[in-house]
């Protein structure tokens, strides 16, 4: 079966990694585990032999008979043919957990997605970019909206950097694979729609001191993006990816004091 560019398609061939992703992704049988893209079964046939209830959502019609006929005698394997962006996340029972190898182009909608669910996973063990890794486990100074909004709902850690050799077609990139543990409530009060209005701002000219990215993000004066730093207690000359979760609680609490958003 070839791979498609189309799909975001990489075929892991290592076993080693793929025990490796079993592993971290701490399975009993009573989970119901979401599998993303289940491609050629690699993964997946691992997953099945935990004796948790697995459903794999693949998009390539191509890969369905397939996968179909792999694993028919699979009595706890549920093959669901549909586009995961558009897959109802309400029909998996609460507590569920992901463990994939995600098609890289999809990777921060796909977390943002399940971050923001009202039917969130409890854990998601993913392969993903080396580099989207690192971005997502950044601390101030490296910082960006995606560090931001796992960290918001989550903990994150990187468990294994995985070599792009051990990927049939071999990708331009390095993986990694990365373990996301849901926080039983975000990591502080606030309306979401404001805040990540507000980190979308922040965020938006990556160059640019916050002063001036606040301004023209949320189209403020001079004067109000001023008193807004001062209230928050942040430096005019500080960027956005040198902020921590803690000064960013701060700086939605100043702004909504002050009416700004």
């Amino acid at each position: 079966m070839k791979a498609k560019k189309s799909f975001g398609q990489n075929w892991l061939k290592d076993d080693e990694v793929i025990e490796e992703i079993i592993k971290s992704a701490n399975i009993t049988d009573q989970d119901t585990i979401l599998e993303v893209g289940p491609g050629l079964g690699a993964l997946t046939r691992q997953l099945i032999k935990t004796k948790a209830n697995i459903v794999a959502v693949e998009a390539d019609a191509e890969l369905i008979p397939r996968l179909q006929r792999m694993f028919q005698d699979s009595r706890n394997f549920q093959l669901v043919p549909a586009d995961i962006l558009k897959y109802d996340y309400s029909l998996l029972p609460k507590g569920y957990k992901v463990v994939a190898n995600i098609p890289y182009y999809l990777t921060s909608k796909l977390i943002r997605n399940f971050l923001e669910s009202s039917n969130k996973p409890s854990e998601m063990t993913l392969m993903v970019q080396k580099e989207v890794a690192e971005r997502i486990v950044a601390g101030p100074g490296k910082m960006s909206v995606l560090s931001f909004s796992v960290q918001y709902y989550a903990t994150a850690q990187v468990v294994l950097s995985v070599p792009k050799e051990f990927f049939e077609p071999i990708p331009k990139v390095d993986s990694a694979v990365i373990k996301i543990v849901l926080l039983a409530k975000p990591l502080f009060s606030a309306d979401s729609k404001k805040l990540f209005r507000l980190v979308k701002a922040g965020f938006g000219e990556k160059r640019k001191m916050l002063h001036n990215s606040l301004a023209g993000g949320l189209d403020l004066t001079p004067n109000d993006t001023t008193k807004l730093l001062q209230t928050a207690k942040l430096s005019p000359p500080t960027r956005a990816q040198e902020l921590s979760m803690q000064d960013w609680d701060s700086l939605l609490q100043s702004a909504i004091a002050l009416g700004l958003i």
